[in-house]
């Protein structure tokens, strides 16, 4: 009896000791909550986090106190506290579950936007042309930042994990740190606290290389047929996707590699080592790759849903203006998608959204070479970001913002300070109903008059240098080939008049012509990827005209999301025949010439 009592006790301790009793789940916060943070002002406040579930958790957050109990499988748990007015008395929050507690301190109420898109958003202040000036004046601790890594996922997450939050979290922006946030958010919310006087928290989570399509929150992709069959092809590659094939692949690479690097005499010591699944980038991932549906806002902005905030500014357009990738008639659906899904996901049907358009890239578009950049997917991107904001229908709380005019080639233009400036302006005027100078202006009619093409605006239009020469049109027949026009203002001696050197010129009128189209039917503006196009609103600098088309003859786009309409070779066929056009323009410009002179004398030269 004793001998099996002593055997019982022994496989008791021994089970014990194989299974041990499982840990309670520690205590935390959601990932965007930290010290320095900025909560949204007038909106009500939700604290959340996980503890083991059932556990009773205390929030206190200033004066304000709530016990709630974590619930459900993941223990989730969450805290509501009342909207609370802008104020830059630092606060703090504190999560307690028994002895397990949670401070954070230096909180801020004020107002928070989102910095959204590609690299061009991420961009960095010290790696701009004005990053040292701005830089050394940013003694700005009631500007705060939130800066979110690279975390494309191919599901909805929850959470932010540690290794995604540059910093470990929030920072009072100073000159120390400044230049390490993106540069078009430092424009644009230090400009705005100036100018408000009131906190402005910045959460920065553009995304090197993210297409549109993987921008846009996940449950709207079902809304629109081109939409849904799009995230369906991409269902598919998921599917089909075999990771041990993947990775043999980076096996092979590799060996390849070593053996020529053997053979070279590199030491063993200093080779790779060999790969494994987690050497697969994102990018190799169907579903996950930044190229693909929801993944960057599944991983870096749906993942903070819940979190208040004022507004998004957005700045893309790289991956979808190449040749082979360019699909404009989906880039606008998903335009229109991507900000609802916005709204409806941080539950506010107002929140304020401004669209930052693509920036121009490559050479620019001169009067000697003008035709043979007019082949751009990038203007059709331009045309499509645009016009997929105006079918949300809120002018009131959205802006398309054109950006073509700020020229500098390269990948990443180091001119990003009038981008943000531009985005402040249009926030002060329109969100917060600021004096300060923000408009826009429409094409209201495009008539033929014999061989002129004559525009119409509902408010003037016209250089900020004082020229008094349109520039940036083109125009086409019915045969749809565009050449470069001439354009002239109108000489008038009426209302509504510009008057320089002494001459008065209607700024609401613009007359195109050329000596190649004689029974023109379209024109176009600032159509290229580095477009010439010279006209502001109002002549302010700030202000330039949107790019526009009159014609219906869109960018060749397949039907099928697995394929391209513009593959490598038709490309090649279509910069070649623009290429011809240029030259027969500059042909027939040239002999023609003094005619051309005197008509444009008539036109008011």
């Amino acid at each position: 009896m004793r001998l099996r009592y002593s055997i019982s006790i022994i496989l008791l301790v021994l089970l014990a000791t194989a299974f041990p009793a499982r840990a309670p789940a520690a205590l935390r916060v959601h990932g965007v909550f930290s010290s320095n943070m900025v909560i949204q002002r007038d909106k009500p406040i939700m604290i959340w986090g996980w503890a083991e579930p059932g556990a009773e958790v205390s929030v206190r957050f200033g004066d304000e106190r709530a016990n709630v109990t974590a619930a459900g499988e993941t223990g989730r748990w969450e805290a509501v506290f009342p909207a609370r007015e802008a104020s830059a008395d630092p606060l703090t929050l504190t999560v307690a579950r028994g002895d397990d507690t949670i401070e954070m301190d230096n909180i801020v109420i004020g107002d928070v936007w989102v910095m959204n898109g590609q690299s061009n958003m991420a961009h960095p202040l010290h790696r701009t042309l004005e990053g040292d000036i701005e830089s050394a004046q940013a003694h700005l601790p009631l500007l705060r930042a939130l800066r979110i890594n690279p975390n494309e996922q191919a599901e909805p997450q929850e959470d932010l994990p540690r290794s995604a939050l540059a910093h470990g979290g929030w920072i009072e922006i100073s000159p120390q740190n400044a230049g390490g946030i993106s540069a078009i958010g430092y424009a644009f919310g230090s400009r705005i606290q100036r100018a408000l006087g009131v906190p402005i928290g910045l959460i920065d989570n553009g995304r090197g290389g993210a297409s549109i399509e993987s921008l846009v929150p996940p449950h709207k992709f079902a809304e629109d047929p081109l939409a849904r069959r799009y995230a369906e092809s991409v269902a598919r590659r998921r599917a089909a996707f075999d990771e041990e094939a993947a990775v043999a692949r980076l096996v092979e690479r590799w060996e390849n590699r070593v053996a020529e690097q053997r053979e070279r005499g590199v030491p063993e010591e200093r080779l790779p080592a060999r790969p494994t699944r987690d050497n697969l980038r994102s990018w190799d991932i169907p579903g996950k790759s930044p190229s693909d549906a929801a993944s960057c806002y599944n991983g870096m902005f749906g993942a903070f849903r819940g979190y208040r905030i004022k507004g998004v500014l957005f700045h893309q357009g790289y991956n979808n203006a190449m040749a082979a990738n360019c699909r404009p008639r989906r880039y606008r659906v998903l335009m229109r998608l991507m900000v609802e899904g916005w709204r409806e996901d941080f539950d506010d049907p107002e929140l304020a959204v401004g669209v930052i358009g693509f920036c121009s890239t490559g050479i620019p578009q001169t009067r000697e070479n003008f035709e043979s950049w007019s082949v751009a997917p990038a203007a059709f991107i331009r045309e499509a970001q645009r016009l997929g904001l105006a079918d949300v229908g809120d002018p009131e709380r959205t802006a398309f913002l054109p950006a073509y005019d700020i020229r500098i080639p390269g990948l990443h233009p180091h001119k990003k300070r009038d981008h943000g400036e531009r985005a402040a302006r249009w926030a002060l005027n329109r969100i917060y109903d600021q004096r300060v100078n923000w408009d826009t202006a429409s094409l209201v009619s495009a008539e033929r008059e014999g061989d002129t093409m004559v525009l119409t605006f509902d408010k003037p239009v016209r250089p900020d240098d004082l020229s008094t020469i349109p520039e940036g049109f083109s125009i086409a027949g019915a045969d749809g080939v565009f050449y470069m026009a001439h354009a002239r203002f109108p000489l008038r001696n009426d209302a509504g008049i510009w008057n320089t050197a002494n001459r008065n010129y209607d700024t609401t009128t613009v007359l195109v012509w050329s000596p190649l189209v004689e029974e023109p039917v379209a024109v176009r503006y600032a159509w290229a990827s580095s477009p010439m196009g010279n006209l502001k609103v109002e002549g302010r600098p700030w202000l330039p005209f949107a790019s526009f088309r009159t014609d219906a003859w869109d960018w060749p786009e397949s039907e099928d999301p697995d394929e391209s309409a513009v593959d490598r070779n038709r490309s090649r066929a279509m910069n070649r025949e623009a290429q011809e056009r240029c030259a027969a323009r500059r042909t027939a410009e040239a002999e023609q010439a003094p005619a051309i002179l005197e008509r444009l004398d008539t036109l008011g030269r």
